[in-house]
């Protein structure tokens, strides 16, 4: 993280959890406007790991076999090799993904979700670690396309850069002005090693209080008023798996309902639809969230630690904040 902050100014708790989504086996979406620095997230988060990196640059005219690959004809052999697409890497920068068409953005989903490329009827394994950034621009700019619901739920979170404040601007201009401190970025980690860390991130303890409480945040989001389509089974998933990166990068083993309070936004909200009347309301789904973290009642157990069910399991139970 302290590799990234070299480029990325004063957005910790952004580069913080691009490194969770990594640990948690996931998949980013930065969306914001032009110039916030999103290529270079993910461009600094792909150079710190020594590993295989490579870039798409989605356009309208890009075809999903340039994503995932093709098989030539080799008259030498007399028969068709297959030429890896730009999905065979470790990791995968995805830049203005929206700017594809429909047909091309579908191309990332067998391997987002099953980590394979499957060409002319042939399955080919993606090595591990593999990690999609995708950075894309607002629905409401020219040139766009909106990701399919299927997509946008194969990405673990999407955050937002936000504009840096005056103090962050500053250093950015005295950091940036004479060279871009991104060549000056070298990797502090490696392909093994970023495979250990996922596994003790994996090992993580997750109560069943906990879990409970996951899946009643999930839950609200089916039920809402607001939403016409919730979050699917795979955020419940995900939402634990991050939580779980998320605990292990502040040195704990087992994960507090604050963690999935604090994800719950970034995991959950670009997941969701919301009704008609709440988009002519002008309610985000981000607000929508944070209103049921907000009054969704905790685990609780008055007997003992809610959050410690190492010898017994935990109900789950209402209290009032």
């Amino acid at each position: 993280m302290a590799n990234i902050e070299q480029v990325i100014e004063g957005k910790s708790a952004t580069v913080r959890l691009a490194v969770a989504v990594l640990l948690a086996e996931g998949h980013l979406l930065i969306e914001d406007v032009p110039g916030v620095g999103k290529t270079k997230l993910a461009k600094a988060l792909a150079r710190s790991i020594d590993c295989s990196v490579r870039r798409i640059q989605f356009t309208p005219d890009l075809l999903p076999s340039d994503v995932t690959g093709v098989s030539v004809y080799n008259q030498e052999t007399r028969d068709f090799e297959f030429k890896p697409g730009a999905v065979f890497a470790n990791l995968v920068v995805g830049d203005e993904i929206n700017r594809a068409s429909p047909k091309t953005q579908s191309a990332l989903l067998e391997c987002m979700e099953e980590r394979q490329v499957t060409v002319d009827g042939t399955t080919y394994e993606l090595q591990a670690p593999f990690m999609v950034v995708a950075t894309q621009n607002p629905i409401e700019m020219e040139g766009t396309y909106p990701l399919p619901e299927a997509q946008r739920d194969r990405f673990t979170a999407r955050i937002a850069m936000g504009y840096p404040d005056p103090r962050a601007e500053l250093a950015m201009l005295t950091t940036h002005g004479d060279h871009d401190p991104l060549n000056d970025v070298r990797p502090v980690a490696d392909a093994p090693l970023v495979r250990r860390l996922i596994a003790t991130a994996r090992d993580v303890h997750a109560a069943e209080a906990v879990q409970q409480y996951a899946i009643a945040l999930v839950t609200a989001t089916r039920e809402a008023p607001e939403i016409r389509l919730g979050a699917s089974p795979r955020s419940t998933l995900q939402l634990l798996r991050t939580a779980k990166a998320v605990a292990a990068l502040e040195g704990r083993d087992y994960v507090l309902p604050d963690d999935l309070q604090a994800l719950a936004v970034p995991v959950l909200a670009h997941r969701i639809i919301p009704t008609a009347d709440a988009q002519l309301n002008r309610r985000t789904t981000d607000a929508i969230v944070s209103e049921i973290v907000h009054r969704l009642p905790l685990p609780h157990d008055r007997s003992r630690n809610p959050y410690d069910t190492r010898n017994g399991g935990t109900p789950y139970e209402s209290r009032g904040r």
